[in-house]
This record gives structure tokens, sequence and C-alpha cells, in this order.
């Protein structure tokens, strides 16, 4: 039986990956996939339960312009299984050694959406120098407890029943929002993707466990470089986050979020906001790809080249 903290090959759990190469770092083995030429490097950070290939679809049309960067964080996706959570730094510090060990020159504009929007901040506090832009999808901040909606006792019981019945169908509904969300992908990628997603759905909750501990880093971290910002906020209904909430408490929740993200736009010199109205949290990317793509032209455009 393997220990907790010992290294398992990737293969062994998940297979050879799709496409990518599995890179030698802080002696594990990590998935980066990079296409395109050119710099800045475009380098999505996936939200937690999300992996690399699941940014497929904005990764093929940016490497048509400049060098885009997909990879799985060690614990997730093709990389090396390790204990989770983690902290911010370590994550951010993992992704630097990764970036050079594929020979990914610096600077980066980086793409964190949701979890990874943490991971970002925290490489732009560590590593500004190596921070062209940032871009951030729905991504997850300190002050998110805060703007959350009050619950009555009779909603929260009627979450835990929401839960109860995605527990006891989880693969079936899973399967159905993972086939429409990839239904672009191509054919040798989209079932392996589904299927991980379909064995992995935990990792996602185990990636948050501590998240006060990520938003007190990023909250004691330091500033953020002076560096072109785009929020995109999110303001559909998501078919994932609906699973367990009411459409009335995540739409309330929406409004929240709208007004925490213009306020983190604002809280650097070349910050701004786009809202998005029919995007969802978790589908940001996918339901309105062409914005997502729109945001990283116009952030290399505003970039100190």
């Amino acid at each position: 039986m393997h220990q907790a903290n010992e290294r398992r090959p990737v293969e062994a759990v998940h297979g050879a990956p799709p496409i990518g190469h599995l890179y030698d770092v802080q002696g594990r083995q990590l998935l980066l996939h990079q296409s395109g030429t050119g710099g800045p490097a475009v380098v999505f950070a996936p939200g937690a339960g999300c992996i690399g290939l699941d940014y497929l679809n904005i990764h093929d049309q940016v490497s048509r312009f400049t060098t885009s960067v997909l990879y799985d964080r060690a614990g997730t996706g093709w990389s090396d299984q390790v204990d989770l959570p983690r902290s911010a730094t370590d994550v951010a510090d993992e992704l630097r050694s990764l970036l050079h060990a594929a020979g990914v020159p610096a600077p980066y504009l980086l793409v964190g959406h949701s979890l990874g929007g943490i991971y970002t901040r925290r490489y732009a506090q560590r590593f500004p120098d190596e921070t062209a832009g940032l871009l951030f999808l729905e991504p997850a901040h300190e002050d998110f407890p805060g703007i959350m909606p009050k619950q009555t006792l009779l909603a929260k019981l009627r979450q835990g029943l929401a839960i109860i019945r995605v527990l006891l169908h989880l693969k079936r509904f899973y399967r159905g929002l993972f086939e429409r969300m990839f239904a672009e992908w191509p054919d040798s990628i989209r079932e392996r993707l589904i299927e991980y997603h379909l064995r992995s759905w935990r990792m996602g909750l185990r990636e948050v466990k501590n998240q006060s501990q990520l938003y007190d880093e990023v909250r004691s971290g330091g500033n953020m470089p002076d560096v072109p910002l785009l929020v995109l906020t999110a303001m559909g209904v998501d078919q994932f986050q609906t699973a367990f909430m009411p459409d009335s408490y995540v739409r309330e929740m929406n409004e929240g979020k709208r007004v925490l993200y213009a306020a983190l736009a604002t809280s650097v010199p070349r910050g701004e906001q786009r809202v998005l109205e029919n995007a969802g949290h978790v589908t940001i990317h996918t339901d309105s790809p062409d914005a997502v793509v729109q945001a990283i032209r116009d952030l290399l455009d505003r970039v100190d080249r």
C-alpha cells in the first residue's frame, strides 16, 4: 500500500496523459502542454476540481497568436499525487519551477479561474517581475464569505436534501453536465476527460479545505504588481451550483460578487471588470469563450512588452 506522501506514477492512476509532457519538478512529475509561439506566454491556472484540459477550447484559440500553456497542479489531473490541501505559496512556487523546467520564458499572462485566482495572485505577489498581466475568471477572494446570502433553517435543510439527491445519482448527473461542457472537445480527449472528472470529483473538495488559510496568504502577501488586470464576472445561473443551491440564492450571490469583483478591479491602476450576463461560474470559459479570448487579446495589447 502506498503511503499518503509517497509519489505514485501518474500512469498508474489515470494512464498516460492524452496530450502534453511530464516534467520532473521537486521530485514529482507534473503535466504541462504548450502550443504556439511568442510571448508573453498565457498560463492557465484551473479552478478547484478542474484541470488543464478543461481549458483546451481557449488554449487552442490563444495558441494562434501567442504561446499558451495548460498544466495540472500536483495532486490533480495527470500530475503526480500529493497530499491536499496545499498552501498558495507552495502552488505558486511549483508553477514557477515547472515553467522554468519546460523552458517557458517569463514574463507570463496568468489566467486564474476560481481557486486558480488565489494561486495566480500569490504568484504575482511573489514574482512581480515575471507577471506581465492577470486575467481573473470568477476568482476566489478573501472577502467572499462576507457577501454570501444568509440562509434560513428551512433553506439549509432543502440544500442538504439537494446534496443527498445529487450524491445518489452522482455519475449520471455529472456525466450529463460534462458532456455538454466538453461537447466541442476532440473525441480522443473528451471521454477520458469526463471519466477523469467522474472518478476524481472529491479532489476539488480537498483542494479548498484550507480556504481560510489561502485567504490569509493573499491578504497578508503584499501588494499586487502594477500590470494590466481584467476580472470577468459571470452573472448567469450555473447548473453546477444550482444542483446544491436554489436559483434565487445563486442570483443574490451573483449581485454581491459583481460588487466585490468591481472593487478588485479598481484596486490596481490598470484594472477593469467585464460582466458576462449569460455565463456561469464553473462554465464561464465554455459559456463565453469569445469573451475570454478577447480579454486575453486586450491584455496582451496593454502589456509593457
